[in-house]
């Protein structure tokens, strides 16, 4: 399979959506659960403010870190897409549409929102 700009494009919005859906999306929240904790602090106002941080120690710790951080992420969506892409065509390709629609339609919702103040 050639690699030409049409499917370059597609390749790097589905990598932009899938990656957003693993990093920050609640319906993957299961997926980062159990390498995350969530840390309560007391900002200055007296308010309570939740962080989600990695787990502190060994392997939890690196798939946390891995997991919040959203560049690597991307470098693995990145990889992951075009590996099965080259390798399983006929499945990789409408997944990799869909997640490329999802992730233009996303840009174009951000942009607007935008826009129009929302």
């Amino acid at each position: 399979m050639e690699l030409n700009m049409e499917i370059f494009v597609l390749l790097v919005l589905a990598s932009f959506r899938l990656t957003r859906l693993i990093v920050f999306d609640k319906i993957t929240e299961f997926l980062r659960r159990p390498f995350m904790d969530e840390v309560t602090e007391v900002d200055e106002n007296g308010d309570s403010v939740t962080f989600i941080v990695p787990k502190s120690k060994g392997l939890r710790k690196w798939m946390g870190e891995l997991l919040s951080c959203y560049w690597c992420t991307g470098i693995w969506t990145s990889a992951i897409l075009l590996f099965i892409l080259y390798v399983e065509p006929t499945v990789a390709t409408p997944v990799i549409v869909i997640l490329a629609i999802a992730g233009a339609a996303a840009i174009i919702e951000t942009v607007v929102g935008q826009i129009l103040g929302e």
